[in-house]
């Protein structure tokens, strides 16, 4: 008798079928990884500053500002990041 964790993986993998990823892919995704963690890193870095300038003077609208854009220039990097994984992954596919 199964569990039911081994049947929803059984229905899981009817539906969506693992992928395997060649040796190439693997270095490709890992260079992506590797690229956008140094643009992430690059972003963290410059905005750190401008946020340290802003504790400084004590202008806390600055500072609210700086870590939405933070936030904000993370979330779209990581995005962009997993959209060309994404198509990377699919070019293996086809």
């Amino acid at each position: 008798m199964k569990s039911s964790y081994e049947l929803a993986m059984e229905r899981l993998s009817k539906s969506a079928p693992q992928t395997t990823l060649t040796d190439a892919q693997k270095a490709k995704l890992a260079e992506l990884d590797s690229k956008y963690a140094a643009k992430i890193a690059e972003r963290e870095i410059f905005l750190n500053a401008e946020l340290a300038k802003a504790v400084a003077t004590g202008d806390h609208e600055a500072l609210d500002q700086l870590n939405r854009q933070l936030a904000s220039d993370r979330k779209s990097l990581r995005a962009e990041l997993e959209e060309k994984k994404e198509a990377l992954r699919a070019k293996g596919d086809s």
